[in-house]
């Protein structure tokens, strides 16, 4: 399959949010449904995440408030909240966009959202922890 311009744009917002837990998600799905993932990098990352008019911050701030709204979608919102904070929110805004959509969306799916953004969090230390 040759690659397009689309999906080279969304393959490197996908590195660039994501990182490399998106990169082992795209090759783990890979191999059972190669058009999905090309659906996914061309369209969200390859021509959303790449429009002129929200910087890459404030998208993964909607993402994570449209992710936790939704309750029904914890490995999506763990991305990203990972994507948040690697470009650029801190963990006290991703904490305040979930505890906003308790408003919005119900206190489940805000205790749940919060209860994913936990786990990212413990998880990004104990990383943090054995790089030193």
């Amino acid at each position: 399959m040759k690659k397009s311009d689309r999906f080279e744009q969304g393959w490197n917002k996908l590195l660039e949010t994501q990182g490399e837990a998106g990169v082992r998600t795209m090759e783990y799905l890979r191999e059972t449904a190669p058009d999905l993932v090309k659906y996914v990098i061309e369209f969200p990352f390859g021509d959303v995440y790449t429009r002129p008019g929200l910087d890459l911050k404030t998208r993964e701030i909607a993402a994570v408030a449209a992710l936790t709204a939704m309750g029904n979608a914890a490995p999506q919102l763990k991305a990203h909240i990972q994507g948040a904070l690697n470009v650029g929110c801190t963990r006290q805004e991703v904490i305040e966009i979930i505890v906003q959509m308790a408003t919005f969306a119900g206190f489940p799916a805000a205790v749940n959202g919060m209860l994913a953004a936990k786990d990212v969090f413990e998880k990004r230390d104990k990383k943090k922890q054995g790089n030193r």
